[in-house]
């Protein structure tokens, strides 16, 4: 294994983990279909533990090689920085898709939904019930994850610790709260296209919000293990980043399904 190089970029090492986590991929989408049309889980629970194995794995050599080796140096650091900018990017377009599909059928409903938005027969969600207070969760997550990113960078450990708990038990609450909200649904994804915009778009999210608390509970760990500095914590920032990002989503997302759809 090099160690030592006279560039400052990282070349990486052979890994096993894109293999893996493309074999994990395919079978847990294979499982999917085998859920949906046979409602058997074997091939899904196997291709989810593959998935999960190969990214502690990945994450675990990932973190050697900036926090131990040295190899993400300035420019490695930026290229990782404009890695995530692009990726998050690309997270909006494809939210775009979802609010494009949404204002496409309901500022011209067609006459297959009654020229109604909502449909008739559909019962929308009240915007100042759960929604709203999922919106006040969600944006008091993101003053926590603010807190714990300046925490970090002033050296207090021990309030960036309190800081992402706050943030990790926040998303963690707006999660249980929507599936709660799924389970009292009075339509179903299935109920023409506003049941099909309805939860393609907020169920993606609620996907995203399980990611982001994912991704600051390994930072929880990584920090416990004193793995960040006021100068060398971009793992931290890309989770706050992805974070922020899923609360401006939200908020397009209250506002034009929740409240203006409604």
């Amino acid at each position: 294994m090099t160690t030592h190089s006279n560039h400052p970029y990282h070349l990486v090492n052979v890994s096993p983990w894109p293999l893996t986590g493309a074999i994990g991929a395919m079978i847990m989408t294979i499982g999917l279909i085998s859920m949906f049309h046979q409602f058997k889980f074997t091939l899904l629970v196997i291709g989810l533990i593959v998935t999960i194995l190969t990214m502690i794995q990945w994450w675990r050599d990932i973190t050697r090689e900036g926090t131990y080796q040295g190899m993400h140096t300035y420019n490695v650091n930026t290229g990782l920085r404009w890695g995530m900018i692009l990726f998050i990017i690309s997270e909006v377009l494809f939210f775009l898709s979802f609010f494009w599909a949404f204002f496409h059928s309901s500022l011209s409903p067609s006459i297959e939904i009654g020229m109604l938005w909502p449909p008739k027969g559909i019962l929308p969600f009240n915007p100042i019930q759960i929604p709203l207070l999922n919106t006040s969760i969600l944006l008091a997550s993101g003053v926590t994850v603010t807190w714990a990113h300046h925490s970090i960078m002033n050296n207090n450990y021990t309030q960036t610790s309190q800081s992402l708990v706050f943030t990790i038990m926040l998303g963690l609450y707006f999660t249980i709260l929507q599936a709660y909200e799924y389970i009292e649904a009075p339509f179903t994804i299935a109920d023409s296209v506003y049941g099909s915009t309805f939860f393609v778009a907020t169920g993606f999210h609620g996907l995203h919000v399980i990611i982001g608390t994912t991704f600051l509970i390994i930072c929880l760990m990584r920090h416990n293990l004193k793995h960040f500095s006021s100068n060398h914590h971009f793992g931290f920032e890309a989770a706050a980043w992805y974070w922020h990002f899923v609360d401006i989503v939200w908020l397009f997302l209250y506002i034009s399904i929740y409240w203006w759809g409604s």
